[in-house]
């Protein structure tokens, strides 16, 4: 049977509502706006800017794909976004104060999240939205990275410069590794077998075993004119079969592609202004780049490992999420 336009009206449903319920898309959190906006990751045309609390910053995607997680630093609270309906649908008011990153297990049952003003690793059940524990860690965490068996959480401390790694059973810190100055993000190789820790100021990649706990090697970047302390590393991403991880550099405009197995720099890519966090397409097809000072996206190609095109998005952009 074929509905006509004037039915689907009648049933409140719009065309453009349909497209977007069925449509792949991307979610890219925008600082100074106080926005998410979604893209449909086809025609990277955008299709709603959905209006948030203060300041968002740190965002996931559900293991189902049915709501986005958003970290709203000011108002102390996580918002969460219906990826069919396309709005904020409720809150999690018990994420803890200044909320900067998060990351949601496997299950999807538990968000892990870094409270950047008190020094703690609040973990919240995401189906009653109650606090299960707030856990000391160091001064300014931010970066958040669950194992893939979703035994370890590993947080990082900015001012403490230090990998934090939370049993999730216990709750406890059972061990703090020393890193180079200002750790963003924590990330577990596809395998779980290492965590790659990116440290903003101190320009490194640490790679730690994630076994013992060892730093088994440390690496730095270098482009021909461009000044070493522009490289900034910050957002870090594995492809799908975990042989290649891209690192965001921040300032210098890059982003970098490694080879994991060696730790070897293979290239750097040129994109926008500032990349800052960094999130691939589900089918490992494309890598998406959040270029805060240019208030844009760019999209790279994983196969080519070229930059493809570059598309508006809020102010400030921080965050990307996407829905296959």
């Amino acid at each position: 049977m074929t509905h006509r336009p004037s039915v689907l009206l009648a049933l409140g449903i719009s065309f453009a509502a349909m497209t977007a319920a069925e449509a792949g898309m991307i979610f890219v959190s925008n600082e100074r706006d106080n926005t998410v906006t979604v893209l449909d990751s086809d025609t990277l045309k955008i299709i709603k800017s959905i209006p948030t609390g203060k300041r968002p910053r740190g965002i996931a995607i559900t293991p189902d794909f049915k709501e986005v997680v958003v970290c709203i630093g000011d108002d102390n609270r996580l918002d969460v976004i219906d990826t069919e309906k396309l709005e904020v649908v409720r809150h999690y008011d018990a994420s803890g104060p200044d909320p900067e990153l998060l990351a949601i297990d496997q299950k999807g049952e538990r968000i892990y999240v870094a409270n950047e003003d008190d020094g703690l690793v609040t973990v919240l059940d995401r189906a009653t939205g109650k606090a299960l524990a707030e856990v000391p860690v160091g001064v300014e965490p931010e970066g958040m990275g669950v194992s893939p068996d979703g035994s370890m959480v590993v947080n990082t401390s900015e001012q403490t410069s230090m990998a934090h790694f939370i049993d999730t059973k216990t709750f406890e810190v059972v061990q703090n590794v020393l890193v180079d100055t200002r750790p963003r993000v924590a990330e577990y190789t596809r395998d779980g077998k290492e965590v790659w820790v990116s440290a903003e100021v101190g320009g490194t990649v640490a790679v730690i075993d994630a076994k013992t706990f060892k730093i088994t090697k440390k690496f730095s970047f270098a482009v021909n004119g461009v000044r070493p302390e522009l490289m900034q590393p910050i957002g870090v991403r594995f492809t799908l079969d975990g042989k290649t991880a891209f690192v965001a550099l921040g300032p210098s405009n890059r982003v970098a592609v490694i080879d994991v197995a060696s730790h070897e720099i293979k290239d750097y890519i040129l994109v926008g202004q500032r990349p800052w966090h960094i999130a691939l397409k589900p089918d490992g097809t494309k890598l998406y780049a959040a270029n805060g000072m240019t208030n844009d996206m760019t999209i790279i190609d994983v196969a080519t490992l070229k930059a493809e095109k570059t598309v508006q998005v809020g102010r400030l952009p921080w965050g990307i999420a996407v829905k296959p």
